[in-house]
């Protein structure tokens, strides 16, 4: 039996430990919660701070011979259409914008997206509204464009008449919207490039005769020139000219939210096999992108390899590239995708045609 000085001294042992022991896990909590809190710092962080970056990756892709919704992406009226088959694909490049660390980062180290400055997308001194308006006219005048240039390869007519007249210039009150210009100093015209460039040779103050047809009458319309104002050097005629084409159907396009220039070429060529016997695709999945101008003459785009990627993984088979963009799309060219190198809508529609028989086309 313990002494009551033996009890008490092993009951000040036992509280001893006890508070010891109490200390001990008390300095492991606080060694634990000093250890995570910059990590929960960083989690908040992470998933509140947004960075200056957007991302960019494979965007949707539109079938340019089929629908959306009900109805036709390229829609021809008051003509008889060839049936078609197969794909022309249009392609897009998707932007995410306003990231938070973490979003940026898992994007980057997928692969399939890449982060860029955001100002090369929104320019600081521009709204996002005013970025999506320039886009929408962008994506505007490449309809107007791809309907010009397939007409144009088509043979089908187009006239080349006077758009807007400056209120203040060189032709106020002498030429008029809708006048058909015919010639400038007795040289043909057929573009709105042939127009400027005989303007500008011309040169401010010289005094210019312009062949138009206005309401079915000729007329010679002599014109002072003044000067550009962005050059003196060059003569400034004061009009807008335009192609317009001249046909008994019309063309229209029906794709929405889509902004830019690049569905110029594929949308060319959708007007084309529409209008023409037999598969201009052979009835394969084809794919591609590229500007163009009324001439056909077909530019690079950005966004490549994200365009790339969402070709193949939509099915495609064969990848339409504009010529400049071709380093690019080699580096990064999904397996199982043919890259064929075109500079004009001639040349994609022969390469097209050259595949369908069996053949080779240009390659990147």
């Amino acid at each position: 039996m313990n002494t009551p000085e033996q009890a008490y001294d092993e009951g000040v042992r036992a509280s001893s430990g006890a508070r010891s022991t109490l200390g001990l896990v008390n300095r492991r909590i606080v060694t634990l919660i000093a250890a995570l809190a910059p990590i929960v710092v960083l989690g908040v962080l992470g998933t509140v701070v947004q960075v200056p970056f957007v991302a960019l990756g494979p965007g949707p892709t539109f079938d340019t011979l089929g629908t959306v919704g009900d109805r036709e992406v390229v829609d021809i009226q008051g003509i008889d259409v060839d049936e078609v088959s197969g794909h022309l694909n249009m392609t897009t490049v998707a932007v995410r914008d306003n990231l938070n660390v973490f979003e940026a980062f898992g994007m980057w180290a997928s692969g399939r997206h890449g982060l860029v400055p955001r100002e090369q997308v929104y320019p600081p001194e521009k709204s996002k509204e005013e970025v999506q308006q320039e886009n929408d006219a962008d994506f505007r005048r490449s309809e107007d464009a791809a309907e010009l240039a397939a007409l144009g390869f088509l043979g089908e007519p187009v006239l080349l008449t006077v758009g807007q007249v400056g209120e203040d210039g060189p032709s106020s009150g002498l030429l008029v919207e809708g006048d058909q210009i015919l010639a400038v100093e007795g040289q043909a015209v057929t573009t709105v490039v042939d127009v400027q460039q005989a303007v500008a040779d011309a040169g401010p103050g010289t005094s210019i005769v312009v062949d138009v047809l206005r309401e079915g009458e000729p007329l010679a319309v002599e014109v002072r020139l003044g000067a550009r104002p962005d050059d003196e050097s060059r003569g400034y005629l004061g009009v807008t000219p335009e192609q317009v084409p001249d046909v008994p159907f019309t063309i229209d396009f029906n794709l929405a939210d889509i902004g830019g220039p690049s569905a110029g070429l594929m949308f060319s060529l959708a007007v084309i096999d529409k209008l023409t016997p037999g598969a201009l695709n052979g009835g394969d999945f084809v794919a591609g992108t590229g500007t163009i101008d009324p001439a056909g003459d077909v530019g690079p785009i950005g966004g490549i390899r994200y365009k790339l990627i969402a070709a193949r993984e939509a099915g495609a088979e064969t990848f339409l590239v504009p010529s400049k963009n071709c380093d690019e799309a080699r580096q990064g060219a999904p397996d199982g995708l043919r890259l064929v190198r075109v500079e004009t809508l001639t040349g994609a529609v022969e390469a097209l045609d050259s595949l369908s028989a069996g053949g080779d086309a240009p390659s990147c």
